[in-house]
């Protein structure tokens, strides 16, 4: 049973609410001219994968101005110009319900998933800019960065959906920026889904399942990498 968020932005949606200290805080994000009900399907099967999880759906501060429902910043007029100042404008307000939530769940950036979708991926992706260890996952359907990083964001996870038949936010924006990630050494994966538009579509909903549940992170495979003594050489 879904409730509204205490405390918080009151148009946010506790999808889940964790008995105690939660395993995993997982944040859902909307896209331009949604709401948080849109992501109640992905929520639900996100606290079902992961029981011991709070799982939030995260409402925008701003009503689109465009339609109904609410938008990180406006797409009125935007272009390759002038969209990372406006994701900037919109940063900090984004951060700051990431950390509220954190700090009302009592759990850090290591256990914290952003989940957004179309602008809400925006938002996630170039959170990792901004505050590179802001979270320890950051899964983006159907979004894109709206400038690259130069550096790699080294506590954080990023894995990218795509549907190919995506005409509002072409694929290419996924392909062009794991390439650049894993360039920068960043721990990205890929995911572009044929026959997919711009949608939420239930094969990527199995597929952000499969990579929250199965990926490692790079780093700890690093880790485990440095603690291993090496190989003696055979004799």
């Amino acid at each position: 049973m879904t409730h509204k968020a205490p405390e918080m932005n009151p148009h946010s949606i506790v999808v889940q609410q964790a008995a105690g200290r939660p395993q995993q805080l997982i944040l859902l994000f909307h896209g331009v001219g949604a709401t948080p009900q849109s992501l109640l399907p992905l929520g639900q099967r996100l606290a079902t994968a992961f029981p011991q999880s709070t799982v939030i759906s995260v409402a925008s501060p701003d009503p689109s101005d465009l339609s109904s429902g609410y938008q990180w910043f406006s797409v009125q007029g935007i272009t390759d110009a002038n969209r990372a100042e406006r994701v900037a404008a919109a940063m900090p307000a984004f951060l700051a319900e990431v950390q509220a939530w954190q700090q009302t769940q009592d759990v850090t950036a290591t256990v914290t998933a952003l989940v957004g979708f179309s602008q809400g991926a925006i938002m996630a992706l170039e959170s990792t800019r901004t505050q590179p260890s802001l979270a320890g996952r950051v899964v983006a359907i159907a979004g894109r960065f709206a400038t690259l990083p130069t550096e790699p964001a080294p506590h954080t996870t990023l894995h990218l959906l795509h549907g190919k038949s995506d005409a509002v936010i072409p694929y290419r924006h996924t392909v062009e920026a794991v390439h650049h990630l894993l360039s920068l050494g960043a721990d990205a994966t890929a995911d572009v889904i044929p026959f997919v538009g711009h949608e939420i579509h239930p094969e990527i909903v199995d597929l952000v399942v499969e990579r929250l549940q199965g990926h490692i992170p790079k780093r700890l495979w690093d880790e485990a990498l440095r603690a291993s003594p090496a190989h003696p050489k055979d004799q």
